[in-house]
């Protein structure tokens, strides 16, 4: 038996080199992802920056605590609160007290994320002074980098100042730094202090105060502008090599299955010569099986050493991208390779399932398959495919009339698409000799038997046809699914904004600042001017008892917001929301009008609240509304406005532009807020997406290569017979190439209709959320996915098939098996 499989594995070399490629690259790919999202989850945390050498820090309070049966639950509020006087008191007994402020600082010709801070808090980074002195007086500065020299004048929004020092820049942010009491009078409001004193003594000293907490050692780094954000992109990395993870596993298991069932298939002629030769059913099944244990344990550990090369380039590019922290790197793990190892080598073995239907086949009928294809649709294949497209049918209606917003989450419409790509899959036998009949009939009636020929071919080769396709399909219903879910989202949140906004003009402050009251004044004196002036907050409710959920929410008073804002209410009026009420969507566990609920303001505030209107869900980015004084602590940060009757918009717009000069706000008309607010990409879903497609495109061009030059190779004699009837070498290849193109086409028609039906279900899901939108196809996309494949397809093919032509035909015709 060893010796029947080393001939075999010999002699067709080419099928199985089809094979163990297919086989090795997808364990790569598998080890690849695997190593990374390791990695990811064994990340350490980030170590102190802009107090690293600060000696204990005390923090207001930051986190809401709500206590539940289930246990403390924790949100972060949206407005800390300051230390309380009376504990700040207590700590100037024990020692210095310098008190942090952070504010955003807008120069024209510089960086555009500087933050200012006071003075005293420079020494805490630590930074040092590289060029000039400290800043003395209210209108000098010192400023980290090399953007601008020691004694040039700057221009800001808040004044012009003199830049009298510069310190090094450390890498985590772009800082000017003012005189302590210039930076209190910039910003008044004060969340954390460092305190020069034993760390017991300021835990003595806070206790008692509510939220008040202490930082010392490496938790200081809570207190750095952005704690999260390592933490964020490790758990963004986590979401994105899990997607990429799952999509590649789904991917390289179909194409792995498919290649290595149409390698069994087109050995037919052979089991039945061996059947006919004595052998015996389980002789067969049992050589098939072994074939597969080679190959698989083969293309197994070279899967994983090419894994474990691939994986650091994959880590060096997340970082360039700004994907991960810097030093994020390949940790040293083993059981992404044992996972990786192990499922291919299961894969290669499922092949026993085809090896079990080739030795189940009498002598007679094996040599008739080989020739015609004929019973591919078996009852297990049929019944799989039937229950798989049912199941996907009755789960989508399911949502539909339970839950459709979960339809609209990443992790659902990203594994919709493997539930249908596998049905249609196991279904595709039913749907290829009708479907390439039908593609090649405008061909077929051109003069000359090329059409006819392409027609019957890709008719008669199902299996072929099939097994061709199944990477096209894959392929081109990712991409379109894919990209057209989130393109389809993004959609139908720029027709909400364009739905509910109702003002003529909206006025934004510069970038990452807040409107102060003189600017304010100057909007609202504005003459014909209307002006909702709002802010953004936040809401926090207790569900079951056991869920604290934060919710978005904007200030607003309750008749500007009527007349510049549509609110999409299922119930209830905008006009009846005052200081103790509440407008919440229909996602909000109560959601009855006159129901009061039991709320957290966005400083922790506990408060009891009516229900004034019920909005309705659409795409979960609607929130609550509550007035300003439900929001403590919320700087207005938009300024709709509708013209008054009979005022010429103009005239208001350069008032409103006049109003705003000096603070560097921005005024647009609806139209341009509508364009300007159009859903941001998001960077790391977007990349996931093309590096989930890019390995896609690759590994199944890869993978389509192989099938075709497995599928060229066995048509040698048929093309020797065309040669010696008549046909030239030329008309033979563009008969391959036409042939090739032809299967493309099936395959990109199956894959266009998977994303059909799966960009139907987030429409269906939209619609019954009260959004109406356009279904988004991503057709440059799906065109270039299609053409790769197509160029891929064509070359795999005409090249084996132009380097076989090259010998003689008769010689051709007369090869022995």
């Amino acid at each position: 038996m060893l010796s029947l499989v080393l001939g075999t594995l010999r002699t067709r070399w080419v099928t199985f080199v089809g094979g163990f490629v297919a086989l090795s690259l997808g364990v790569a790919l598998l080890a690849v992802m695997g190593l990374a999202l390791a990695s990811s989850l064994d990340a350490p945390d980030r170590r102190p920056e802009r107090f690293a050498a600060a000696p204990v820090l005390v923090q207001g309070a930051h986190t809401l605590r709500v206590p539940t049966p289930a246990g403390q639950r924790t949100q972060k509020l949206a407005h800390p609160r300051a230390v309380p006087a009376g504990t700040v008191a207590k700590l100037e007994e024990l020692g210095a007290v310098v008190a942090d402020r952070t504010f955003p600082v807008r120069v024209a010709n510089g960086p555009d994320d500087l933050v200012g801070h006071p003075w005293s808090t420079a020494a805490f980074a630590p930074y040092e002074i590289t060029a000039g002195r400290a800043p003395k007086a209210a209108d000098e500065v010192v400023v980290s980098g090399d953007w601008v020299k020691p004694g040039a004048r700057v221009p800001t929004g808040r004044g012009s100042v003199r830049v009298v020092g510069t310190v090094a820049d450390r890498g985590f942010e772009n800082a000017v730094f003012y005189t302590d009491a210039r930076a209190a009078r910039l910003s008044p409001i004060s969340v954390q202090l460092a305190v020069d004193a034993d760390a017991a003594a300021v835990r003595e000293a806070v206790r008692g105060s509510d939220g008040v907490h202490v930082l010392t050692g490496d938790a200081r780094r809570y207190a750095d502008a952005d704690p999260e954000r390592d933490s964020e992109a490790i758990t963004a990395m986590n979401a994105m090599f899990g997607t990429a993870g799952g999509v590649s596993a789904f991917v390289s298991v179909f194409v792995v299955a498919s290649t290595f069932t149409f390698a069994v298939a087109q050995r037919g002629r052979e089991f039945g010569l061996l059947r006919t030769a004595g052998a015996t059913t389980g002789q067969i099944r049992r050589m098939v099986f072994a074939e597969a244990l080679v190959v698989g344990v083969l293309a197994s550990a070279t899967g994983c050493l090419l894994g474990s090369y691939g994986a650091p380039r994959l880590a060096d590019r997340v970082v360039d991208g700004g994907l991960a922290p810097s030093w994020f790197t390949i940790g040293d793990h083993t059981w992404p390779y044992h996972m990786a190892f192990w499922t291919g080598l299961l894969v290669a073995l499922c092949v026993a399932a085809a090896s079990w239907r080739a030795g189940r086949t009498g002598p007679a009928q094996a040599l008739r398959e080989a020739s015609v294809d004929i019973g591919t649709m078996t009852w297990p294949r049929r019944l799989c495919g039937t229950a798989l497209l049912l199941s996907a049918a009755v789960t989508l209606g399911l949502a539909l009339a339970g839950d459709p917003g979960e339809l609209l989450h990443r992790k659902t419409y990203v594994s919709r698409p493997m539930l249908l790509i596998t049905a249609f899959a196991l279904l595709a036998p039913v749907v290829v000799r009708p479907l390439a009949r039908l593609l090649a009939w405008l061909p077929a009636q051109l003069p000359g038997a090329g059409g006819m020929l392409v027609r019957e071919n890709a008719a008669a080769g199902v299996r072929r046809t099939a097994a061709i396709a199944a990477p096209v399909l894959v392929t081109v219903a990712l991409a379109g699914s894919l990209l057209g879910s989130t393109a389809t989202l993004d959609e139908a949140k720029a027709t909400e904004t364009r739905e509910q906004t109702a003002a003529d003009f909206v006025v934004t402050p510069a970038s990452g600042t807040d409107f102060d009251a003189a600017t304010l004044t100057g909007l609202r004196e504005v003459p014909g001017a209307k002006v909702s002036a709002t802010s953004s907050s936040a809401v926090y409710v207790l569900e079951d008892g056991v869920a604290l959920i934060k919710s978005r929410a904007r200030a607003a008073e309750a008749g500007p917001l009527a007349a510049t804002t549509r609110l999409p209410l299922a119930v209830g009026e905008v006009s009846d929301l005052d200081d103790g009420s509440i407008i919440v969507n229909s996602e909000w566990q109560r959601h009855t009008v006159g129901q009061r609920v039991q709320v957290w303001l966005g400083d922790g505030t506990e408060k009891t609240l009516r229900i004034a209107a019920v909005m309705t869900t659409g795409t979960g980015d609607n929130g609550v509304y509550v007035t300003p004084r439900n929001a403590p602590g919320a700087l207005v940060d938009r300024a709709d406005v509708t013209l008054a009757d009979g005022a010429d918009a103009g005239a208001v717009a350069v008032g409103l532009r006049d109003a705003v000069r000096d603070s560097g706000g921005q005024v647009r008309t609806k139209a341009q807020w509508v364009e300007a607010t159009y859903p941001d990409r998001d960077r790391t879903t977007w990349l996931g997406f093309v590096l989930v497609l890019g390995i896609a495109l690759l590994y199944t061009g890869i993978s389509l290569a192989n099938t075709m030059i497995m599928a060229t190779s066995d048509r040698v004699r048929e093309l020797a017979v065309l040669r010696l009837a008549g046909a030239t070498r030329w008309q033979v290849l563009r008969l391959v190439g036409a042939e090739a193109l032809m299967v493309v086409a099936v395959g990109a028609l199956l894959g266009l209709l998977v994303t059909g039906l799966n960009l139907a279900g987030v429409w269906g899901a939209l619609g019954v959320l009260s959004v109406w939108t356009t279904i988004e196809l991503p057709w440059i996309a799906i065109g270039v996915t299609v053409a790769a494949c197509a160029v891929v397809a064509v070359v795999s093919s005409v090249v084996p098939a132009a380097l076989v032509l090259r010998r003689r035909a008769v010689e051709i015709a007369g090869l022995r098996e």
